[in-house]
């Protein structure tokens, strides 16, 4: 499993508040799919940001451009593959 670092930045305050409803739905069926390790928003307005695990680049874009913050141009997104470190792991 390869963990994947998508950040949503702020394209549309208004579009954001429409459709997050819908976002948060979508992110919680990917969840319950055993999709997202964690997600939340930035309290300075920036966007938010989603970690995935998946197989591959390939599948976590199609997850992303799913997304109705994606679907409606509130969100724009960028993807990065990420290696995860915890506590104390670089000991």
């Amino acid at each position: 499993m390869i963990y994947f670092v998508v950040f949503l930045p702020m394209l549309s305050p208004e579009k954001s508040v429409e459709y997050r409803p819908q976002h948060l739905e979508y992110l919680a069926k990917l969840r319950e799919e055993g999709k997202i390790f964690a997600n939340g928003r930035f309290l300075d307005g920036a966007g938010g940001l989603v970690i995935y695990m998946a197989e591959s680049f390939e599948q976590v874009q199609r997850f992303v451009e799913q997304d109705p913050y994606v679907i409606y141009k509130a969100r724009g997104f960028e993807i990065h593959e990420w290696e995860i470190v915890l506590g104390d792991s670089n000991k």
